[in-house]
């Protein structure tokens, strides 16, 4: 047996809910570019979920569905107040606060498949105000309860600042979330489908998934991506700060990917999106720093940007704490990780690789009196 480092061109699984290949990624087979364009975020949650797109009664029921189970535990908000704020990254709440929604659950054991639809339902709905309640009640401000006529990417917004949002944000929130739903067998949603692979419950699975994407060469990319463009502060010092990392062969958050060799074709739709946004805000330096960021790192070493990069200074522009970026790239990518838990469930063998051993050879014990 001959180990491959991070796994990296191993097929580990077959799936029919998205696909990369040749640099083009798709979701059920159809194109991203088709759906973030196109497609509502529901839409695109249905489709991963039942392998088609929903015809009008099928999205109606699903957005009151989500509406309807949106409202969290009081005493799961309750307990964000119990925690010592001021070092407590979002994403190490929403994992405590994921893994408590099983403990308010009757059905959290039940493995029957319409109890684990209606369980990746619930965790699609509830993400949202998780996030939403924990970023108010760390600034002393009381969580904001859904509208039930909002859609998704509205009600986010809405819930996280207490006003209904413009509709060029609801735009570029719903875009963002089309573009992070799902992405093949990451390292996030791989995680998940190790963990309930054991027949470990859905609530389980998510945890699981939620702690493999706070890592920064995952889903932590893009507020590491916001971090180093306020340390750049300006367009005048971008030549000087990428260049002297590179010259350190400093990594550059953002830039690069082990699957897209000619560049992440999420990533064009963001960067429309940042121009708009930053543009409206009257803060364009967000933008053009970005734009010259990628003019020196893709020129020098060929690394194009990622869906990370320009999700930066989109979710900055819409007024999101940074260290809210991760936990959004969840509330999006809890519809993949539940897609793939169910699909694992579906057809389920328990995932147990192998590893090389490179240890030493066979020894003998030595009793402790002689070592």
């Amino acid at each position: 047996m001959t180990a491959t480092r991070g796994l990296e061109g191993v097929v580990a699984t077959q799936s029919a809910i998205s696909s990369i290949i040749d640099d083009t990624l798709t979701y059920v087979g159809y194109d991203i570019d088709d759906l973030a364009i196109n497609a509502s975020f529901e839409e695109v949650v249905f489709l991963l979920w039942n392998k088609r797109l929903p015809k009008a009664d099928e999205l109606a029921e699903l957005k009151q569905l989500l509406a309807d189970n949106m409202a969290v535990p009081q005493e799961i908000l309750n307990h964000f107040t119990t925690y010592p704020i001021s070092n407590v990254h979002p994403m190490s709440a929403l994992r405590t606060a994921v893994s408590m929604l099983a403990l308010y659950d009757d059905a959290a054991e039940d493995m029957s498949d319409e109890a684990n639809y209606l369980k990746a339902i619930k965790l699609q709905a509830k993400l949202p105000t998780l996030v939403t309640a924990f970023s108010r009640v760390r600034k002393g401000l009381k969580p904001v309860a859904p509208k039930t006529d909002l859609g998704y990417a509205a009600n986010f917004l809405y819930m996280l600042s207490g006003e209904l949002p413009e509709d060029i944000e609801i735009e570029a929130f719903n875009k963002a979330l089309v573009l992070h739903a799902d992405h093949e067998l990451n390292a996030s949603t791989f995680t998940a489908r190790v963990c309930v692979a054991t027949l470990s419950d859905i609530y389980s699975g998510v945890v699981a998934a939620i702690g493999a994407l706070k890592g920064p060469l995952h889903g932590g990319a893009n507020e590491q991506v916001m971090k180093m463009l306020s340390e750049i502060g300006s367009v005048e010092k971008v030549d000087w700060y990428i260049n002297d990392k590179l010259a350190n062969k400093e990594k550059i958050m953002g830039f690069g990917h082990r699957v897209y060799r000619k560049g992440d074709p999420r990533a064009k739709h963001l960067r429309e999106m940042s121009k708009k946004l930053t543009s409206i805000r009257g803060e364009s330096k967000w933008y053009e720093m970005s734009v010259k960021i990628e003019e020196i790192v893709t020129g020098q070493k060929n690394l194009p940007p990622n869906v990370d990069f320009y999700s930066a200074s989109v979710y900055h522009s819409l007024n999101i704490d940074h260290d809210l970026f991760t936990p959004i790239f969840a509330v999006s990518r809890v519809s993949g990780w539940t897609a793939h838990i169910l699909e694992q469930y579906s057809n389920n063998r328990l995932i147990r690789p192998r590893a090389e051993y490179v240890g030493p050879g066979m020894q003998k014990y030595i009793p402790i009196e002689e070592r």
